[in-house]
């Protein structure tokens, strides 16, 4: 049985071990611990699933509760894919962000025909900066 958790208060080696198990981790800075403590404890939506102490999946969220919510990371453990958990993960997060709320992601590129697949439109218009970048 799998239990959805909320909230961010989590033990930053089982994050890791979720994003590494994941794939999440080949595109996450997982070797820099500050760093993804900080993306963990900044985060002001975390949804977790968990297999007895085991954290097998993961949505980390930046919302404001009422207009959208930003999904940057979604990650579940490759062994546990194709079950629902991802997808579950997905529905608590809008449930918790509010369901007047646009949720909006940037997909890995392995993962852009699951979220079609879900529900999710295409939004051609997204920008972004990259750190080495200025405006």
């Amino acid at each position: 049985m799998i239990d959805y958790r909320l909230g961010n208060q989590l033990d930053l080696d089982a994050v890791i071990s979720c994003y590494r198990a994941s794939t999440l981790g080949e595109r996450r800075p997982v070797d820099d611990r500050p760093r993804m403590q900080a993306m963990l404890a900044n985060a002001n939506l975390v949804i977790t699933a968990w297999e007895g102490d085991l954290l097998i999946g993961i949505a980390r969220s930046l919302s404001d509760f009422c207009y959208v919510t930003y999904l940057s990371d979604l990650a579940v453990r490759v062994s546990h894919q194709r079950g629902g958990i991802g997808k579950e993960l997905i529905r608590r997060t809008k449930a918790a962000a509010g369901l007047d709320t646009r949720l909006v992601l940037l997909s890995a590129p392995a993962a852009e025909g699951y979220y079609p697949k879900i529900g999710f439109t295409h939004h051609p218009q997204a920008w972004w900066l990259r750190p080495s970048e200025t405006v």
